[in-house]
């Protein structure tokens, strides 16, 4: 069993609240450090992939797992980002320069998708931001000049201090830079007044606003800060894809990316992560045992969202805060044992009884 005791305000605003944490994060770096020297090409696009959609994840888990909005079209953010950066860097922007603009380009037009947030909630913003995904996607189509329309649009390979990035590793080790900054930015940003103050909307806005804090802002801050991430989701996906086409970011992703954020655990940073491997390495599984399946089921059109839709189901019904939920409650029984009682860690309702009388 382990005690915290803080004895000092540096303990308590340290990252790593133990000695444990030092040594599984630091162990999980060196072996995201080592693979490059030991994984073949293949493995590292797929781990890069899974770092990407990573940090779509944080994304939409700081608007939806954190502030409490609900978005049904952040694709089209990752496409505006994506397709940012494919346009910058094939004007000989560096791509530092141009992966930065792809987050600004995308938060601007966060906030311009967040001003309905400051009237609609619940389902009408969904619509709303459904809505908004489908524009994005038909401007993708219809501006052929800037983005090739349907015929695509290729994307140039990345260059840096001079250097051509070419080839798995150097974007492997871009996204893994990008990936550990993008998770310190927002651990940083959540434990900041800012990021409590989402929380607080989160739980309730009637007791939030009670306290000061002004809906409207802090609403609008985290649609801009949540397509930025996005964004720059969206900008190393170019790099990692090389060709972008329209139907790369229809709704079909959004639906990707709000599975990603429900199974992964929703309102915590290691469910993206945990999401994002799921997402990535489903299909990879289900093509490598496909043959052991009966031909009935094996040979099925639409098995992958079979099992999307079912573990889905079974995430919502058993285990409601996802992977990261039932992970946290297997390493507390064994933190606890043997005084470990079931349920400790129930949810409890987050909303105030003046919240639910609206």
């Amino acid at each position: 069993m382990r005690f915290l005791f803080k004895t000092s305000y540096e303990a308590d605003i340290r990252l790593a609240k133990h000695a444990g944490h030092v040594f599984w994060y630091g162990l999980l770096m060196a072996v995201l450090v080592a693979a490059p020297f030991t994984l073949g090409a293949y493995w590292l696009t797929q781990m890069s992939m899974v770092m990407i959609y990573a940090i779509a994840g944080l994304g939409l888990m700081l608007l939806s797992g954190y502030t409490g909005l609900m978005s049904v079209g952040h694709a089209a953010f990752l496409g505006v980002g994506a397709y940012t950066q494919a346009l910058l860097v094939g004007a000989g922007v560096p791509f530092p320069l141009a992966l930065l603009a792809a987050a600004l380009v995308s938060g601007a037009v966060g906030v311009v998708v967040g001003l309905p947030a400051l009237r609609v909630k619940g389902i009408y913003l969904a619509i709303a931001t459904l809505a908004f995904g489908f524009i994005v996607e038909e401007i993708l189509v219809r501006w052929e000049s800037v983005t090739g329309g349907n015929g695509g649009l290729p994307v140039d390979t990345p260059s840096l201090f001079g250097m051509r990035l070419s080839g798995a590793v150097p974007l492997y080790w871009i996204v893994l830079v990008v990936t550990v900054l993008v998770t310190l930015l927002l651990l940083n940003l959540l434990r900041s007044g800012t990021g409590r103050a989402f929380i607080a909307i989160r739980d309730s806005e009637i007791s939030a606003q009670s306290m000061g804090i002004g809906l409207a802002r802090y609403k609008t801050m985290s649609f801009a800060l949540s397509a930025a991430i996005v964004g720059i989701a969206g900008g190393l996906y170019a790099h990692q894809m090389r060709y972008l086409s329209p139907e790369q970011f229809g709704v079909l992703v959004s639906i990707d990316l709000l599975i990603l954020i429900v199974i992964g655990g929703l309102g915590s940073l290691h469910g993206a992560f945990f999401g994002a491997i799921f997402l990535i390495a489903t299909p990879q599984l289900i093509s490598a045992y496909k043959a052991w399946l009966p031909a009935a089921i094996g040979q099925a059109p639409g098995i992958l969202t079979f099992v999307y839709g079912a573990v889905l189901v079974a995430v919502i019904l058993f285990e409601p805060e996802g992977i990261y939920g039932r992970w946290r409650k297997i390493r507390t029984y064994f933190e606890l044992f043997p005084i470990y009682r079931k349920g400790m860690l129930r949810r409890e309702r987050t909303f105030q009884k003046s919240e639910r009388l609206k």
